[in-house]
């Protein structure tokens, strides 16, 4: 058993204060006022983040190196950096590429940590909102296709971004119905068209604003169908970068539990497609086109929270409870209750990671 002593965390959008929060077997068994300290804690425990966007970590580009070896490191780097669950991304590139992936993510998953599995960002996307795509991999989606994909996948693939306005309806209801979640992105739709996607059934939008129609004040694009839809969601990059603080500020007020955070976040490489190279704190194509970003999923909740607005607990909730509440896992990640499994990090009051608890089990960082 595990006890974390006289701590602070969020219940129902409320500071409770001085618990203890004890684990057994992997699960939150009790959590009760403490009686061991009077002193006021500064510590507030929070869920572990949830990047449902990552293409690589720990010095490994998944799509470059595609092994289990790869996996693994890039679970180990991120369970450091409070990312308890993830989806390994993969870019468009060739079939071959994708089934490598395909097939080290299979194999890695019977010993998987905090990868939940993949998205596949690609290859079904509009070629003029390509932003760091590579054009010759781009095309449309048949039906065979995505059926084969699938099967190959064996339950591996969770997400898929797609530009909606060019694939058949029986595409993305194929996709739909076997429970791949899917993301309108690196699109060129109308307001009209994305709108008539959503009301299909398609879930979520691919980092909100970059690669898409814009808002203008005639042509109203993504952006602002997201914002009039009653159920669509958004992802977000919060570096300042991708998307101004004050456009994030903007969005979430519009958006609130409909927008979660991703990283997006790439790594140094030299070799493949895709190579990406650090320029201060953005990553770049060798041509200067702006790629993945650096972010970590703590640095993406600090800076909602210093430069965009956001409160606190909005901002963590972008990072665990919606996310997890996307893909289906929310009685697993994204809450803190009895019988929740026990995914948790302990931060100080300056929000750095001072514990991260997975599965029960209490990390060093």
């Amino acid at each position: 058993m595990l006890t974390i002593e006289n701590i602070n965390f969020y219940q129902n959008d409320i500071l409770i204060k001085n618990h203890d929060l004890e684990i057994k077997g992997g699960l939150i068994s009790s959590i009760k006022p403490s009686i061991k300290d009077n002193k006021e804690s500064e510590r507030i425990v929070v869920p572990g983040f949830i990047d449902l966007q990552i293409y690589g970590a720990g010095g490994r580009l998944f799509s470059a190196e595609p092994t289990v070896e790869s996996l693994t490191i890039m679970e180990d780097d991120l369970l450091r950096r409070g990312t308890t669950g993830f989806l390994a991304c993969m870019a468009t590139n060739t079939p071959e590429v994708f089934n490598e992936c395909i097939k080290a993510a299979k194999e890695h998953r019977t010993i998987a940590k905090n990868c939940l599995g993949l998205h596949l960002e690609g290859p079904f996307l509009n070629p003029k909102r390509l932003g760091a795509h590579i054009p010759e991999f781009v095309r449309k989606a048949s039906l065979d296709e995505i059926k084969a994909l699938l099967d190959f996948g064996d339950g591996v693939i969770k997400m898929m971004t797609i530009a909606p306005e060019l694939q058949d309806d029986e595409v993305i209801e194929y996709l739909l119905n076997n429970g791949v979640v899917v993301s309108l992105g690196h699109s060129n739709a109308t307001f009209q068209q994305a709108t008539e996607a959503y009301n299909k059934g398609i879930q979520t939008t691919t980092h909100l604003f970059n690669a898409m129609s814009p808002i203008h004040h005639r042509e109203p694009g993504i952006p602002t169908a997201v914002f009039n839809h009653n159920k669509a969601m958004a992802s977000i990059i919060v570096d300042n970068q991708h998307v101004s603080f004050e456009v994030v500020k903007f969005s979430q007020k519009l958006l609130k539990e409909r927008m979660f955070l991703i990283t997006d976040a790439v790594t140094e490489c030299s070799s493949g497609p895709y190579q990406h190279k650090l320029i201060g704190d953005k990553y770049v194509m060798p041509d200067g086109t702006l790629s993945g970003s650096s972010l970590t999923m703590l640095k993406a909740v600090k800076n909602c929270v210093e430069h965009c607005d956001i409160t606190l607990i909005d901002a963590l909730k972008m990072a665990t409870e919606y996310p997890a509440k996307l893909i289906g896992s929310d009685q697993i990640f994204g809450k803190i209750g009895v019988g929740m499994e026990a995914n948790l990090l302990v931060l100080d009051e300056a929000l750095n990671i001072k514990q991260t608890i997975f599965k029960g089990n209490s990390l060093s960082n």
